[in-house]
Formats: C-alpha cells, structure tokens, sequence
C-alpha cells in the first residue's frame, strides 16, 4: 500500500503511514472494535468527499453542490434499512458516543434518568460514566452482571429500574460477550415507562448477518458503530421509527454535529454494499465460531473466562482465578511485544484500577478478515496462554513472535 502523494509532501506522515500498514500485517489484531476495511472502504473514505460541506440531509442540504452528497448519503441510508430493517436511519453520527448523544439530546433533558450496565461489568463510557458528557449531564444509575455466573440478571435489571424509575434504559455493551436478550430489556424498560436504547456498537455486523438476535423493532433507539464488525466507513448509526426520525435527525444535526463527514459515509456506503454480499453472512458466523474457537482453548490451557465463553465475536478473560498476582496491563505490554495486540479490560467485581485492571479482552472480527479459521484460533489461543504463564520471559515472547510471524504469512492483508 503506497502513500506517493503523501511521500511527496510530508515524508514523516508517509513513513508512519506506511508503518502502520506494516504493523498491521505483521501483528495480529485483537483488539475486539477493531476490523480491517477492504481497500474500498480505504479509497472512499480517503476520497475527493473530504472536500464537500454537507450540512442538512439529501434534498435539504444548506450549501450548493451536494447532487453527489445526497446520492452516496442516501446509497448508505438505503443499503442500511436493508441490512438492518429499521424504518429511519440517519448515517451521519461521527462515531457510536455520537449517536447515542443524538438518542439523549433527542429523547432527554439535562438531569434526566439513564440506566445502563456498569463500566466495569461491559457497559461503554457514553452509557453514562462520570467522565463522559453523558455521566456529566444525566443522572445515571447502573444494573449489572451476575457475579457467579457473568450473565446480565434480567430480573435485577426490572428490579433496578423499579428503584431508579429511569428515562431511558441502555442495552449493548463493549465487553459483554454473551448474546443479548433484547426483549427483557424491553419489558424491564416499559414496565417504567422508559425508551430503550440497544446500542450495538460491535455486534452491527453479527447482527446484519443473522448470528445474533436483533433489537431493532423492539427497542425504541438502535445505535451503533459502522467499522467494527459491520467493517464498514469508520462512524457511527442510529436507527429509529418513523416517529421518532425528526427528533433524531434534529438532534444529530445540528443538535450535536455540524457538517456530516461526506467521505466517510461514502465508506460506509461501500462497506454496508459489501455486508449486503452472501459471503458476509458466512464471515459473521466464522467470527463468532473462531471466538468460540479462542475461548475454548484459553481455558484448555488454565484460564477463566468470564461467564465460561462467548456467543460473540469476543472473550473476556479473568486473570484473577489462574492468575492472581498478573494484571492486565502487564499482560497486554507483553502480548504487544510478540506480535498479538488486544486489551487490558475490567471484569465483574474489578478488584484493580481500571489502568491495570483484572482481565483481558480479545476479539476475532480482524483475524477472521484475515481467513483465520478455528485452528488458527486455536493456535492464537495456545499463544496468548504461553505469554500470560510467562509475561516476563523474553524468550517465551521470541518464540510467539516467531510463531506470530508464520500466521501473519499464511494471511496476508493489504498486498
């Protein structure tokens, strides 16, 4: 992958550049938001849209010279409801916080009552940490995972919100890796007269595809992220009634965001052309069978998962049990050094600080891109064990690396 135009204006950005698209081939991508885009996606989202002002939406746009803004914009929206069967759907939240802020300004006012899952349990910042704009101007409570088994308990959620009398209760998480039951959350919702929101911010691919329940037609706000498995133009989603569109709309623009990014959406429009392939359906199933695949020998080899696997496209590893005195941290450093890059993440009933925390997080939606079935999920397994035994032997981490290097050859990305 060349960066000529790049190369001849600024050497530094071309190098590094170029960098990264090696250390992205030469490492194995773990991390569970992260995917890597076809070159399609690459091209329209590096395309001459970075130019356009776009603000509005098709047919109502403030600025001249949008005929080409409103037919890619409107391609997204088209191939969107088909993917996903919504009524309304706007594309143009710049990334999933900012469509879930488009749900609050819409639907909220300041001091409003959230309920969503707790940080350290799988919930997302913008579900209302104090540190998110969301914690900031909401009054936020939590419901969270059962300690013994690591699955949401439905019926302290209903419990919960009978408490707290929320506004809004928010579904999807970004390290819960069991499926969602969608309904529940629905019934615990309108039991208190709440919206619901399911935020699918990593399952939009495995929900397009048809290996995980969708909310969409049962909660009142359905948002998500458009590059992570879903492998589309990096940004964000939200999808809604009819009744609801005009709120939205008004809420995303110019409620929260000002011109909407026309290249991106362009590779969103390119990449959800793609998910509308027969063979996306059989890569969202692979990814969640590698996943099994990598938490199946995870705890072959001694490691506890929290809630004893996955039925998406990630697991999440306590190193509490097999592990006491290793954090996550300190695991995540090491892997990084031998070539496999995922994430230190807090488990239920988090015992360390959130900078070091308890556990690991490890997807497969990259690897699966890369042709990665469940042998080579097997072998990643064996790998990511060997460093947690032995994080500090510098020996143990050569020999991954090499092993790292033999896997990256026989799936190469980016040729």
């Amino acid at each position: 992958m060349e960066h000529e135009h790049v190369r001849g204006v600024d050497p530094v950005v071309a190098d590094a550049l170029e960098d990264e698209v090696g250390r992205q081939r030469d490492t194995l991508s773990m991390i569970a938001s992260e995917n890597h885009a076809s070159e399609a996606v690459l091209e329209a989202q590096g395309s001459a849209l970075t130019n356009k002002y776009a603000e509005g939406y098709p047919g109502e746009r403030y600025y001249a010279g949008c005929e080409y803004a409103d037919e890619i914009e409107s391609l997204a929206i088209d191939r969107a409801k088909e993917l996903w069967g919504a009524e309304h759907i706007n594309v143009q939240p710049h990334s999933g916080t900012q469509a879930n802020m488009g749900v609050y300004f819409a639907m909220l006012d300041p001091g409003d009552r959230i309920l969503s899952l707790d940080l350290s349990h799988g919930g997302h910042l913008s579900h209302g940490h104090p540190a998110n704009f969301a914690g900031k101007l909401y009054d936020v409570s939590h419901y969270e995972v059962d300690p013994e088994t690591g699955y949401i308990d439905y019926e302290d959620l209903r419990e919960t919100a009978r408490a707290f009398d929320p506004d809004i209760v928010v579904s999807g998480y970004s390290a819960y890796p069991r499926a969602v039951d969608f309904e529940q959350v629905q019934e615990a919702a309108e039991s208190v007269n709440a919206y619901h929101l399911a935020d699918i911010a990593h399952i939009t691919g495995l929900v397009a595809a048809g290996v995980h329940p969708s909310p969409v037609g049962i909660a009142d706000f359905v948002t998500g992220s458009t590059h992570k498995t879903i492998r589309a133009g990096r940004g964000g989603i939200v999808m809604s009634s009819e009744e609801h569109a005009d709120a939205i709309d008004a809420a995303v623009f110019p409620g929260s965001q000002g011109g909407p990014l026309m290249h991106n959406i362009a590779g969103k429009a390119v990449g959800f052309a793609e998910a509308l392939e027969p063979e996306f359906e059989e890569y969202a199933a692979r990814v969640v069978e590698n996943a099994r695949a990598l938490g199946e020998a995870l705890v072959a080899r001694g490691l506890s998962l929290v809630s004893g696997g996955t039925d998406t496209h990630l697991v999440l590893c306590d190193l509490r049990d097999s592990h006491p005195e290793t954090a996550g941290g300190d695991v995540e450093g090491a892997l990084e050094d031998a070539g496999i890059v995922l994430n230190k993440n807090t488990v239920p009933g988090e015992s360390r600080s959130p900078f070091n925390p308890s556990g690991i997080r490890a997807g497969t939606a990259a690897l699966t891109t890369r042709g990665f079935d469940t042998e080579a999920c097997d072998e990643v397994g064996e790998l990511i064990a060997r460093v947690v035994d032995s994080p500090e032997d510098a020996d143990v981490r050569g020999e991954v690396s090499e092993a790292v290097d033999r896997l990256c050859e026989r799936h190469p990305i980016y040729e």
